[in-house]
């Protein structure tokens, strides 16, 4: 059996290095360069819709240019220490418990995204305080172009090898070499897809055509919202941390029980600004 599921897959898992480049002792992991790109190109992204005012409540944008500079170190602080902090406590608390050094050897355990989530909502909110910027309008600038990141951190993901799918008959199905022997769902590439290609484009549209914008708040649960759906949908073919597994039957896990608040909380966010705007 294991021998005919291994020849059905007919995709070759890539062996990329996931050292990017390593010059002497130093060297630079692709997943590192995906939190920069991510973080980089949706500063770009930002600074351009910031500069068309058409797509502003009273054709006015929320913050400059230079506050969306300054916001860089805030927001890549709060996705990196919430990331690492949400993944201890969600998924290897137990773990850093017995072993608290644990905490600091992030090769024994990566990023949570709902912990860079509530690191970069909480940024957001000490940001918009600081500077008396709008807080919905600045979750919705950051909303807008979030899947960026998410996209280039999934095939960061896919380039290590690591938080692969369950196996799998299905054609495009690969052996990750941290995997077994069987093949599995190529799922990091479903949420680069999904949580993030996919996901970008529609509020790109919603922003853009639909001048989602000029309701505070709708960019920000239509992100949120999406983000919960498509999440939800590819546990279905992603393998639960080992260390946790499924939380009932052989269906339920972590990641489906953390997103299912979010789905909740961003079609309060849908609902609230409609009533705000009147609309």
């Amino acid at each position: 059996m294991q021998s005919a599921a291994a020849l059905l897959s007919i995709v070759s898992f890539p062996a990329i290095d996931p050292v990017a480049i390593a010059i002497g002792p130093i060297a630079i992991r692709w997943y590192g360069l995906a939190y920069v790109a991510g973080i980089m190109l949706g500063w770009f992204v930002a600074r351009r819709m910031l500069a068309n005012t058409a797509l502003w409540p009273n054709g006015t944008p929320p913050c400059t240019a230079a506050h969306l500079d300054d916001f860089l170190v805030w927001v890549a602080l709060g996705i990196v220490l919430g990331g690492r902090i949400g993944y201890i406590l969600f998924y290897d608390l137990e773990a850093v418990l017995a072993e608290p050094v644990r905490a600091i050897q992030i090769w024994n355990g990566g990023m949570s995204f709902h912990g860079g989530f509530l690191g970069a909502t909480t940024a957001m909110i000490l940001f918009s305080r600081r500077h008396a910027i709008p807080l919905w309008s600045l979750f919705d600038i950051v909303a807008s172009v979030a899947p960026i990141g998410i996209f280039f951190g999934r095939l960061a993901n896919f380039i290590n090898g690591e938080l692969w799918g369950r196996i799998t008959d299905v054609p495009w199905a690969m052996v990750f070499p941290t995997g077994g022997p069987m093949p599995r769902h190529p799922s990091q590439l479903y949420e680069a897809a999904l949580e993030g290609l996919l996901l970008f484009i529609v509020l790109q549209i919603l922003a853009r055509a639909f001048k989602a914008l000029r309701r505070p708040g709708t960019v920000t649960g239509a992100f949120v919202a999406l983000y919960a759906l498509a999440r939800i949908l590819v546990e279905f073919f992603r393998e639960p941390d080992v260390q946790i597994g499924y939380l009932a039957g052989n269906w339920l896990t972590m990641g489906m029980v953390l997103s299912l608040p979010m789905l909740v909380a961003g079609l309060w966010a849908i609902l609230r600004a409609r009533r705000a705007s009147g609309r």
